[in-house]
């Protein structure tokens, strides 16, 4: 069986809430979405609005977009590096990777990565790309020290899903690297958080 088709074992998503009381099953007053609250409970907001959640990797980048072309067709390819360009120009406090304009590890065609750091980062960057990726596709993919599991039960896909030479990452672990690994002298340190 190939490794993407093992099944992997997962914990219960209530792990950490065994002993908390039952949720309201009322409406709020939309009359349309639930009422989350329970009377006289005192909440916090979710730390994962601030930080990754195990296993990402907080002290590197957390996640990896691949930005999937044809590099053969030059109607994507043209496309490809003018959103290369222009992700360069709205985001330049992203890690952001040179083209390949072949395929290269388990990526199957052309493509270039941009790294995040923080859950405001990977939101952004991914609701951007929802609109502006045109004709291309994009991995999403978190950075775990399990590259196999982070590629593909992890990863998410705005557009078309490609097939990944997944072989290659069964024994590959990731390397973190700080964001300051990358930094350009002349970064405004404001843009950087």
């Amino acid at each position: 069986m190939p490794p993407h088709m093992r099944p992997l074992a997962h914990p219960s998503p209530l792990e950490g809430y065994e002993d908390t009381p039952p949720l309201p099953t009322g409406l709020t007053l939309d009359g349309r979405t639930l009422d989350n609250f329970i009377p006289g409970q005192e909440y916090k907001r979710s730390k994962a609005y601030d930080e990754f959640v195990d296993p990402i990797d907080n002290k590197g980048n957390g996640f990896d977009f691949h930005i999937y072309y044809m590099h053969t067709l030059p109607v994507h390819l043209n496309y490809a590096r003018q959103l290369h360009e222009r992700i360069r120009r709205e985001f330049p406090e992203l890690r952001i990777h040179p083209m390949e304009e072949h395929p290269m590890g388990p990526h199957p065609t052309g493509s270039f990565q941009v790294d995040t750091f923080n859950p405001h980062e990977t939101g952004t960057l991914m609701t951007w790309l929802v609109i502006h990726r045109g004709p291309l596709s994009v991995l999403i993919h978190p950075n775990t020290d399990d590259e196999l599991r982070s590629h593909t039960e992890h990863a998410t896909w705005i557009g078309e899903r490609w097939p990944l030479n997944s072989d290659l990452l069964e024994h590959h672990r990731h390397t973190t690297l700080p964001r300051s690994a990358s930094l350009s002298p002349s970064a405004p340190s404001n843009l950087i958080r």
